[in-house]
């Protein structure tokens, strides 16, 4: 598949290429073998469209049905099937007129435009004079009518349904649309019209190589080569299957780049493909601006064809490329304001049989605006993604079409597969974690939430290969222990017990109970001994070496910050907002959860690279943001509760002049810089010495953060445990999508 891209034959187009007249006799085909084709190729009921379609396509068949009649009659040849044709349109020429059935792109003039070139070839069709008179008066109107403020867009869709118009078609004006292929928008049948009427040599070049390529007929649309691949290689990435095509993908994603590169206009000429393939790259690692995105701004695109025809699946691309902006692109944040706008209105006026027709399109619409990129669990993203990818995927243009690589049942079958064996790891893994807190006797410990679940979650919904189970499970333990030691801090220990247990790691091996000032810092102390020589110990088969002494350093560094605070709130103190976000930074707990985990998912990192200051600004900024979504979130509960955070110290030493509201718009905004910031980091790859799967971590952390603090603060409610249940214990069955 990544080799030939397939594309379903257009009978709609096809006709139109054979209708092309011989050089050199005006009564013959220049291109006799597409006639021969329609000959062949009519459907049983007398029509000529995609097998097996779609009861609202009836509009597009007849279309497709009335273009091969008129090629068929144009070369007098195919009397019987002319005659079958003939009669599936009389038997359904009651959805000429049907507004519940989908109207092809520009059928409102083509369809009455062969009505007329019919009636130029003294061919009568069996419709209705009122509803042929209607048509004809339908399109007159259209043509007559203005573009008002569209009028650009208004003249690329005049140029698109070419065909329709005929000798009426302003052939000047619609020529400047042509590209650098000889084809008018990539469209066959737009482009034979162009060349029967003013035998341009280019249009002729694009038809000629389009018969080289598929032989005796031809699709609706081409090239589609690199966006199929694109879209390929976005399926597989967004159903959790890449990982077992990675050669294949980077082949693609490489020639991708020279074309990005060398301004390609297969890429450039279309703003879903130059979307999807910004998108693709930068996610992947490659350099790449969004100045090219500029072409496809609001004006812009208002005034292009897909403006004019409000195309939901374009502009979806380029919200979906909007959302991976770093520092200072105010370019994709402007992008992403009017495209949000024109997505809701999109749903929002979306109509029946629209909805029932484009149902896979309107699915992920509706996903990307309330599950942005930064807040998309990709184990819950894919679900989704297998949900939508389960519908019937035919795309429309002036007619419909299938792709190989678009909606396949392939990549649906294997992502099913690989979702329920993932998942079946996963159960066993979260049964592992309950039994371990109950043998470190961390249930006993009444004062501390029982979060083993969330932390599994949060491990297994972004880290989910199988062979990432030391990963997950270092993971969902050090967030399980994060959890009782800032319950432990907050309202479970005295001071005495909290410096007790500091110094008890520092010293680390313990022998007696002498040693401890109470049973929960034994429990505690025990659990984060046993874990850290667990990862120590596992280390060595993942690093070559013990990484032991690097973990009690991240937990006491997590430990000492903690008892700073708690020691703030015992003394009444009130810092200022940078000593506070330099300790909380630190105390918000990430340290243990992340910086282990990065020894388990593949590339070794020497104790240099662990320690380098690329690693540790990635922690820091995850850190600062994490930090400021709990504060944000949190900070009704924690006034209520009398306790110190960001908002309410930023509002203290505003002196009174900062409101509540005007706070939370800050830290909103700091927020959002510090994630565009970590995005820089782990997607760049120019002087990066720290490994991209290891810099992934510090980024799923985030996603998972905003996903928990998307409305409130989702880590200390239970909203989510029904989310996590559902993605670990519910199997997906092909038989039920």
């Amino acid at each position: 598949m990544f080799d030939k891209i397939e594309l379903s034959v257009s009978s709609y187009d096809t006709a139109w290429v054979a209708m092309v007249p011989s050089p050199n006799c005006s009564k013959t085909p220049w291109f006799p073998e597409c006639t021969k084709w329609i000959l062949d190729n009519q459907l049983g009921d007398g029509s000529w469209s995609l097998p097996h379609r779609h009861p609202l396509l009836v509009k597009d068949a007849l279309s497709s049905t009335l273009a091969c009649i008129l090629a068929l009659k144009r070369w007098g040849v195919g009397e019987e099937q002319i005659n079958k044709g003939l009669r599936f349109i009389e038997l359904n020429s009651d959805a000429v007129t049907d507004n519940e059935q989908h109207r092809p792109i520009g059928f409102d003039i083509i369809f009455p435009g062969m009505i007329e070139y019919a009636r130029h070839l003294d061919l009568n069709l069996p419709l209705k004079p009122t509803d042929i008179n209607s048509m004809l008066h339908r399109r007159d109107l259209e043509l007559r009518s203005g573009g008002g403020k569209n009028l650009e867009g208004r003249r690329a869709y005049l140029a698109y349904v070419s065909e329709g118009i005929g000798k009426l078609q302003d052939w000047e004006m619609a020529m400047k649309y042509q590209r650098k292929n000889g084809s008018l928008f990539n469209s066959p049948s737009a482009t034979a019209s162009a060349f029967i009427h003013i035998q341009d040599a280019e249009c002729l070049h694009y038809i000629r190589s389009l018969l080289q390529k598929f032989g005796n007929a031809v699709p609706t649309i081409y090239p589609l080569d690199m966006y199929a691949r694109l879209s390929m290689v976005d399926a597989l990435e967004s159903l959790g299957i890449d990982r077992h095509f990675r050669k294949e993908i980077k082949i693609v994603l490489d020639e991708t780049y020279r074309f990005w590169l060398q301004g390609e206009e297969e890429i450039f000429s279309d703003s879903a493909t130059c979307a999807l393939a910004f998108r693709i790259l930068r996610l992947n690692g490659y350099d790449v601006s969004p100045d090219t995105l500029n072409q496809f701004s609001e004006h812009h695109f208002s005034n292009s064809l897909g403006g004019y025809l409000k195309d939901l699946r374009a502009v979806l691309e380029l919200h979906r490329a909007t959302q991976l902006s770093y520092p200072d692109e105010s370019l994709l944040e402007k992008q992403n304001s009017w495209t949000s706008y024109f997505l809701e209105q999109g749903l929002s006026n979306v109509s029946l049989c629209g909805d029932k027709l484009r149902k896979n399109i309107i699915g992920e619409v509706h996903d990307t605006l309330n599950f942005p990129y930064h807040a998309d669990l990709q184990r819950l993203a894919i679900r989704r993604r297998i949900r939508n990818c389960a519908t019937d995927d035919i795309r429309i243009l002036k007619t419909s079409y299938c792709c190989s690589t678009i909606g396949s049942q392939d990549f649906l079958k294997l992502a099913v597969e690989d979702f329920n064996i993932c998942q079946s790891i996963q159960r066993e893994e979260l049964k592992h974690i309950g039994r371990w807190v109950v043998e470190r006797r961390l249930d006993k410990l009444k004062f501390a939430r029982q979060k083993e679940a969330y932390c599994y979650f949060s491990a297994a919904a972004t880290l989910f290969a199988p062979e990432l189970s030391h990963a997950r499970m270092s993971w969902a333990k050090n967030g399980v222990l994060t959890t009782v030691v800032d319950d432990f801090f907050d309202v479970g220990g005295s001071e005495e017990e909290l410096v007790n247990l500091i110094q008890l790691i520092e010293r680390w091996d313990v022998n007696g109970t002498a040693d401890f000032c109470s049973e929960k810092v034994e429990v505690i102390y025990s659990a984060i001994h046993s874990t850290i020589s667990e990862i120590g110990d596992k280390s060595l088969e993942w690093q070559g070496r013990d990484v032991k002494s690097h973990v009690i350093k991240i937990w006491l560094d997590l430990l000492k910050s903690m008892l700073t605070e708690a020691q703030w709130s015992s003394n009444k103190s009130v810092p200022t907002l940078d000593e506070y976000m330099t300790t909380a930074h630190v105390s918000f707990a990430l340290g243990p959860i992340v910086l282990p985990a990065l020894y388990f998912v593949g590339p070794k990192l020497s104790e240099e690279v662990a320690g380098h200051p690329e690693l540790l600004n990635l922690y820091k900024v995850m850190s600062t943001c994490g930090r400021l979504l709990n504060d944000w979130r949190s900070f009704k509960r924690e006034s209520e509760e009398g306790k110190l955070n960001a908002v309410s110290l930023y509002m203290i030493h505003g002196g009174g002049a900062v409101t509540e509201e005007e706070a939370i718009e800050h830290f909103k905004g700091l927020i959002g810089s510090q994630r565009r910031q970590l995005l820089q980091l782990v997607l760049q790859e120019k002087d990066s010495v720290i490994p991209r799967p290891c810099k992934d971590l510090f980024w799923n952390m985030i996603k998972i953060l905003h996903m928990f603090y998307m409305k409130d603060d989702g880590f200390t409610s239970n909203e989510m445990i029904n989310v996590a249940k559902a993605m670990i214990n519910k199997p997906i069955s092909l038989d039920e999508l």
